[in-house]
């Protein structure tokens, strides 16, 4: 009998953490399990790429939780008011106060589940994917019947606005609590001390194999620009950081290098670097190519590749640029140096404009050392066999 299995996250919006997912379950032998995506909404860039295998389904009503769980309490109770439903705008101010001064989430939560039936079937192992996100953490605790649970963590949450207290409670339900870098489960541990022996790193699946497949199944650049590429793959968000390569981007222009940076990606922060663009005059050279599920051509194509980001929990595009032979500089994130080697398979930085400027400028200066860091990231392996046998052993035993 196939085991069954319970995936949870948010959508399937075009990010690392869903991009993880997807190559996690083309892994997966379908002829041994039964897959199951739970999505709090049915949409995202990915929402083709799952698997034909795997059964994708949404919680209902979710457009309706969604209001309560991210609005402001008072714009919700104001609301209510306006439409003369006053129970219901003194029902979402007594759980907000009491989730507030008691420091628990549960019972908010149950009174935005009232009226959900949860799922009828029974796992052998259902997965808070998107993690940390507690509404889904608490969602698959509480919520959802399985033999065994498991808590997987994404992010930096030193840099997310982490509710410890609703961890320490809520974690203790699960059997297994990944994290995808040693860094990251440090910081977690040091955060939730009592967890400990249930914490461990699981590296993100990456198929180097499919990888290096799809960048040859792609155009990637199509202008006819001849001096250096600079690329960055990413949601255009804070966290990202591309604000940080705008300026830099200036100051190389104004240095006389024939440079050009690119970024894959879009997001909320799109019209503010729009302006950024704009205010530092790199119109032509600072080009935003928008959302591309394979962004794997221009990796490819690429004179050198750099990852901007404020705050990680791994950095699967940074992974995904290990692929490939271009240089590369990322700023010194959570799980960067557990990926590059300053001055041996690329630079690190500290988030900060003149330390970027320096390193791009030395790389663009010194060909021994581009040719260097070449070198070094060819010989690199990315294998996650290991992780995936890991998983099975979860799931099987």
């Amino acid at each position: 009998m196939k085991k069954k299995v319970l995936f949870m996250l948010i959508n399937m919006n075009v990010g690392g953490t869903e991009k993880a997912l997807l190559t996690m379950l083309s892994e997966i032998p379908k002829d041994k399990y039964d897959i199951t995506l739970l999505l709090l909404e049915e949409i995202g860039g990915f929402m083709e790429s799952i698997p034909d295998e795997v059964e994708v389904i949404h919680l209902k009503n979710y457009d309706k939780m969604k209001t309560l769980l991210n609005d402001p309490p008072n714009v919700q109770a104001k609301r209510f008011m306006k439409q003369g439903q006053w129970l219901k705008a003194a029902n979402i101010i007594k759980h907000r106060i009491l989730a507030k001064v008691f420091g628990e989430r549960k019972l908010f939560f149950q009174y935005v589940l009232r009226d959900h039936h949860p799922l009828k079937d029974t796992y052998d192992v259902a997965i808070a994917y998107a993690g940390p996100m507690d509404f889904i953490s608490y969602y698959i605790a509480e919520e959802v019947t399985a033999k065994k649970k498991v808590q997987w963590i994404h992010f930096d949450i030193t840099k997310i606005g982490f509710n410890r207290k609703f961890a320490s409670k809520t974690y203790q339900r699960f059997d297994n609590i990944f994290v995808v870098s040693d860094e990251g489960k440090d910081k977690l541990i040091s955060f939730t001390p009592r967890l400990k022996n249930k914490i461990e790193r699981f590296s993100n699946i990456l198929s180097q194999k499919l990888i290096v497949q799809l960048a040859d199944e792609g155009k990637g650049f199509e202008d006819e620009f001849q001096g250096i590429r600079i690329l960055t793959v990413g949601r255009l968000s804070k966290e990202k950081g591309q604000d940080l390569s705008i300026p830099v981007l200036a100051k190389l222009k104004a240095a006389g290098y024939e440079v050009r940076w690119y970024c894959v990606g879009d997001g909320q922060a799109k019209s503010e670097y729009q302006r950024l663009i704009k205010q530092y005059k790199v119109e032509n050279d600072y080009i935003l190519l928008g959302a591309d599920p394979n962004p794997y051509p221009y990796m490819k194509q690429c004179d050198l590749y750099v990852q901007s980001s404020r705050h990680e929990g791994y950095c699967i595009t940074l992974a995904e640029a290990r692929c490939f032979d271009n240089p590369i500089i990322t700023t010194h994130f959570t799980g960067a140096k557990e990926q590059i080697t300053h001055g041996e398979t690329g630079l690190i930085v500290e988030f900060d404009q003149e330390q970027m400027f320096t390193a791009i400028k030395r790389l663009l200066d010194d060909a021994l050392l581009r040719k260097k860091l070449k070198k070094n990231l060819r010989n690199e392996k990315v294998d996650t066999t290991v992780e995936m046998e890991r998983f099975y052993h979860l799931v099987d035993n």
